[in-house]
C-alpha cells in the first residue's frame, strides 16, 4: 500500500513542516530512489541531489523537494522512531 504525499510543490517544509513543526526535517533517511529525482539540502547548506537508482543517506536536518516534473518514488529502509511518511504495514 503506498501513501501519495503532497502535490504542491513538493516539498517537506511545505508537505510536513505544516503537521509537525520546525525548521527543518528532523528525522534521519536511508533509502533508494527507483524513479524520478529528489533535492535535499541539510541546514549547514550542503545539497545532493539523488537520481533513479542512487542509494541515500541524509541526517537529520534538512528540506527535501521533488526536482522536475517526474514522479520521485523513493524507498525507505529506517523507520525507527518515525510517526509519520511510514509504511503502517507491509
Amino acid at each position: 500500500r503506498q501513501r501519495q504525499m503532497c502535490i504542491r510543490d513538493r516539498s517537506w517544509s511545505s508537505c510536513i513542516k505544516p503537521h509537525v513543526g520546525g525548521d527543518s526535517c528532523q528525522a534521519g533517511h536511508v533509502g533508494m530512489v527507483l524513479k524520478g529525482s529528489l533535492r535535499c539540502r541539510h541546514d549547514d547548506g550542503t545539497e545532493i541531489v539523488v537520481n533513479a537508482g542512487d542509494a541515500y543517506s541524509f541526517a537529520p536536518g534538512h528540506d527535501g523537494w521533488v526536482e522536475g516534473d517526474e514522479e520521485a518514488v523513493l524507498y525507505e529502509f529506517n523507520n525507527t522512531g518515525k510517526t509519520y511518511a511510514v509504511w503502517e504495514q507491509a
